[in-house]
């Protein structure tokens, strides 16, 4: 291990913890990861400014409220229809004050991510974060990255422009990994073990997974998400995810990753030592956590997240992972190996397969078993070929074509 690649985060990467206020670009500021990240920055006025915000354009009123209360100087919409009711928004908002700079279309993002700034929050959720994800790092910026996506597709794209230690990881389970790992060498870490909430059909076999609505795989026990984040749980492809992100950002061979289901999700995931010690990372389910560690680090924010209440008692399990009935995790593992566009195409198929469940025309079986025909069909990447941004859209492309495809085989026989 001592001879391998540096990681793509790395908690040993020195950083000065006296540079001041960070300014910091939000991207996906009115999704789940960047309201959280914006609440954090105004209880620290001290630590952080946002000078950029950037979403997709669904949600203007709130887009336009957080730019006011935090007096951005950017704010970018991926739709440039949204500009109009963006602008009315804005102005409502800022009265006769100048308004901030509006960006609009498929590049503002990435524009943004590319702007000056000390760190890049990237919340975008899917694969279009890739650009920004790209932009961020060619930019030189510290990039904390909730966006798994945009590792996951562009892998050896990212590794190509990152710096050691240029990316923090933003998920709870990486981040997590990124502070057990501050207690040692890379040549002390024998294992890292990625903890699973289960989800909300932890137990039920593959024949009692076969009549599940949207609505149960929706009501997650633990975390409020999302609807593809939130049935990525449900069929543990979001576990096979993060073993692919855990293998890039960590430089650990996937034989050396495991997963491991707990119910309570208080453990966030461990890093298992030479010396069989084991260190766990744990607190109450809570975002603002791995937020505060990904646009803070080396520091940590004073009371960014709740604290456990020891005086109260629990109980915490943890359980070993369904293969049968949960083979998500397995494939990812497979696609991880085969590297080039594999990646990106089990993500994009399992999209399209996500939103074919969700609208009730493939069952939740049919989700994985679709995703696992595509990938099969996509088959082994040439080797030698250097991944480009265009391979990476083409393959995306194909695989979407072709989970609709099959998709719409699937319910044709079931119904026949």
């Amino acid at each position: 291990m001592s001879d391998s690649p540096a990681p793509l985060a790395d908690p040993h990467i020195a950083f000065d913890p006296a540079e001041g206020r960070r300014d910091i670009v939000v991207l996906g500021s009115t999704g789940s990861i960047g309201t959280q990240a914006i609440d954090l920055v105004l209880r620290n006025p001290d630590r952080f400014r946002v000078t950029a915000l950037a979403a997709s354009g669904g949600r203007v009123a709130l887009l336009a409220e957080q730019a006011r209360r935090l007096r951005v100087r950017t704010v970018a919409v991926a739709r440039p229809d949204a500009v109009p009711a963006l602008r009315e928004a804005l102005t409502e908002q800022y009265g006769a004050e100048p308004l901030p700079e509006i960006l609009a279309g498929p590049d503002a993002a990435a524009e943004l991510a590319a702007s000056e700034c000390h760190t890049v929050l990237n919340g975008i959720t899917g694969s279009i974060g890739l650009a920004p994800t790209l932009a961020a790092l060619e930019a030189g910026r510290t990039l904390a990255l909730a966006n798994k996506e945009s590792l996951i597709v562009g892998g050896p794209l990212v590794k190509a422009l990152a710096k050691p230690g240029q990316i923090i990881p933003v998920d709870s389970e990486h981040a997590a990994l990124f502070q057990a790992l501050a207690a040692g060498t890379r040549a002390d870490v024998r294992k890292l073990v990625v903890t699973a909430s289960g989800g909300p059909f932890r137990g039920r076999t593959r024949a009692e997974l076969a009549d599940v609505t949207p609505e149960d795989a929706l009501a997650h026990p633990t975390w409020a998400m999302g609807p593809v984040i939130t049935v990525n749980s449900a069929t543990l492809v979001n576990k096979g995810l993060e073993v692919i992100e855990a293998h890039l950002l960590y430089d650990i061979p996937f034989d050396r990753i495991e997963v491991v289901v707990h119910p309570q999700s208080y453990v966030h995931s461990m890093v298992e030592f030479t010396d069989g010690s084991t260190l766990a990372q744990a607190t109450p389910p809570d975002m603002r956590g791995p937020i505060a560690i990904g646009i803070g680090w080396p520091e940590r924010v004073p009371d960014a997240a709740p604290a456990f209440d020891w005086t109260k008692a629990s109980s915490w399990e943890f359980f070993p992972l369904d293969t049968e009935a949960f083979p998500s995790v397995g494939l990812a593992r497979h696609v991880g190996e085969l590297g080039g566009t594999a990646p990106a195409v089990f993500n994009a198929a399992n999209e399209e397969c996500v939103d074919a469940f969700l609208a009730g025309r493939l069952p939740f079986n049919g989700i994985m078993d679709t995703v696992t025909e595509v990938v099969a069909e996509h088959g082994t990447p040439a080797e030698g070929t250097s991944l480009t941004v265009s391979d990476v859209l083409e393959a995306e492309t194909w695989a979407r074509a072709r989970a609709r495809e099959l998709a719409v085989k699937a319910t044709a026989k079931a119904r026949a």
